[in-house]
């Protein structure tokens, strides 16, 4: 029996072989590096995945309040009938365990979220280095175009200064620094008061 995530791939890859060629070979790069990712997880890690997903439908949140109704009338109707309720108001036993399912479902939730925040960590990396990489390539484009179009007799020489800013590569580190300048980056801008360990600002100091 196949699992659902190398259904899921088998179907992204036949609806992959519809396409053009470059855009099949970019789906099947993307399948194999989720099936890596799917290869690299323990049993536990699976398990613990599956009930972090089951947690977050709503059938769940369903059942849970069909099981306390039901676990507070049983005690309700027990008392009415002249019976001993296992769980007498103010239900104690019910509050302990909801504690605990509480408890578990927090923590099955924050262990698949420590898995995805660390692939989507190691995508934004590779994203980021793609990037780079195209920046790179771009700027030697342009500066071999330009070394063309000044070699080539029939075209008249004349200076282009956005062209030839654009055959300078980009500096990511003052990119990141003006971005944070700028307060884009969630930061304080270069140019704003600091707050003190009160909290307070401190005013910009005034020139003489």
């Amino acid at each position: 029996m196949e699992k659902p995530s190398e259904t899921q791939a088998r179907v992204a890859l036949d609806a992959a072989a519809q396409l053009s060629e470059p855009i099949a070979q970019n789906i099947s790069d993307i399948v194999q590096l989720q099936e890596k990712e799917l290869a690299a997880m323990s049993p536990a890690q699976r398990r613990l995945e599956g009930l972090s997903r089951s947690f977050g439908r709503p059938g769940y949140m369903v059942g849970l309040l069909i099981a306390i109704v039901v676990w507070i009338g049983l005690n309700l109707l027990r008392a009415q009938l002249g019976l001993r309720p296992f769980d007498p108001p103010p239900f104690q036993l019910l509050q302990g365990v909801l504690t605990l399912i509480a408890l578990l479902t927090a923590t099955v939730v924050l262990i698949g979220q420590r898995r995805q925040t660390r692939v989507t960590e190691q995508r934004a990396h590779l994203d980021l280095q793609i990037n780079l990489i195209t920046e790179q390539k771009v700027t030697k484009l342009i500066h071999l175009l330009e070394e063309l179009r000044q070699d080539l007799p029939m075209v008249r020489d004349r200076h282009d200064p956005h062209a030839s800013a654009l055959q300078k590569p980009t500096d990511a580190a003052k990119v990141l620094s003006a971005l944070h300048d700028a307060g884009l980056t969630g930061g304080t801008p270069s140019g704003e008061p600091q707050p003190d360990a009160a909290g307070t600002q401190e005013p910009p100091a005034r020139s003489r």
